[in-house]
């Protein structure tokens, strides 16, 4: 064989082992990733129980409840279209709020509740997804809207 045909055959192998490697990689990270979903996009497109997620919008107000044990807590995620009802056990951070942005990390259950392996607090829209910030500020001239009507 020349020289040369094996300097291509070499070529050829080493592309292909580049190829099998991330392909293999891109497998394993495929059933790592977490997908995000506003409650909207969940409803919408009825993600799989069981499935790892972020969900991701505004804690609603008046929504946390703490049990008696002192680290369960549930409530309620609203992107100003739909709401999901979170249950989380642990300790949440300090930024954790109502109506303040949250994304929470774990899945749905059959009965369309979320439950969540982590949560994280964000402290303004700044770092909110922009649709989720499109329909929370809609939501907020809505309700100073009827607000003023009613006085």
């Amino acid at each position: 064989m020349k020289a040369k045909n094996q300097r291509l055959t070499l070529a050829l192998l080493a592309l292909a082992a580049i190829v099998g490697a991330a392909l293999l990689a891109a497998s394993a990270l495929r059933d790592q990733a977490a997908y995000f979903y506003t409650p909207a996009d969940a409803r919408r497109l009825g993600v799989e129980p069981g499935r790892s997620v972020r969900l991701g919008g505004m804690v609603e107000g008046g929504s946390i409840r703490r049990s008696p044990d002192g680290v369960t807590i549930a409530f309620t995620v609203t992107d100003g279209q739909a709401t999901v009802p979170v249950s989380f056990r642990g300790i949440v951070p300090d930024l954790f709020k109502e109506r303040s942005g949250v994304v929470a990390e774990g899945h749905f259950t059959p009965t369309g509740s979320f439950v969540a392996d982590t949560i994280l607090a964000k402290h303004d829209e700044r770092y909110m997804p922009p649709q989720v910030a499109g329909a929370m500020h809609e939501s907020d001239s809505l309700d100073t809207d009827a607000k003023v009507r009613a006085k």
